[in-house]
């Protein structure tokens, strides 16, 4: 037993850092499917083997540490840069930052997550018709709290960002946010912790 405990931990491993180089290279932004072309790829289709979402970020941010630290940089002051201004824009929604733009592990083709707190969908609809901005809306499925509730959604794609944009109550403030019942809380961030980043990005810039 302790021998098939070892041998489950490598597979798990193996197949959490092929998938990480399968984001990192192809640009997939779905952990799922990058975990089940890895899992291929290892000769592994038993999904007791696959690693959770933490694993393959862990060793996707070690990836991109290793092989595009200064790709990954550039990406990242990019999107962050995007992201500032469209949060700005939506500043009368409470936006907050979330996602692999947060997190710092973005890939090629990661949209930009933001979360919106309002009393009102329809106002943030009518904000993005008013300023013309293309967009196609959705429902997401999220486990707000202990309660499965589907939420407005809106993708909206600009010459240089493809955004996310989640919508909620004001009262969601204060609950914990996630993906699926066993997932952990969505993390997320006001735009003073952006400016911040991004001030310390041009220092790191202006040392160099």
């Amino acid at each position: 037993m302790p021998r098939d405990n070892g041998n489950n931990r490598q597979m798990r491993e193996r197949i959490a850092h092929l998938a990480a180089r399968l984001m990192a290279v192809d640009g997939i932004d779905d952990y799922a499917l990058a975990k089940r072309k890895a899992a291929r790829q290892a000769g592994a289709p038993d999904t007791r083997n696959l690693p959770n979402n933490d694993e393959v970020e862990h060793a996707l941010r070690a990836y991109q540490q290793l092989y595009q630290a200064d790709e990954q940089r550039e990406r990242l002051l990019h999107l962050r840069q995007r992201a500032r201004e469209m949060m700005e824009l939506l500043a009368a929604f409470d936006p907050y930052l979330s996602g692999a733009v947060l997190s710092g592990c973005a890939g090629k083709y990661s949209d930009i997550d933001l979360l919106l707190f309002t009393d009102s969908m329809k106002d943030v609809e009518m904000f993005l018709l008013n300023r013309q901005i293309a967009y196609r809306s959705a429902e997401r499925r999220l486990q707000i709290g202990d309660e499965s509730r589907g939420v407005p959604n809106f993708r909206v794609s600009t010459d240089d960002a493809d955004f996310d944009i989640t919508v909620f109550t004001p009262r969601d403030l204060r609950a914990r946010i996630r993906a699926t019942p066993e997932g952990r809380p969505l993390e997320r961030v006001r735009i003073d912790w952006l400016d911040a980043e991004l001030a310390l990005a041009g220092n790191d810039v202006a040392g160099s």
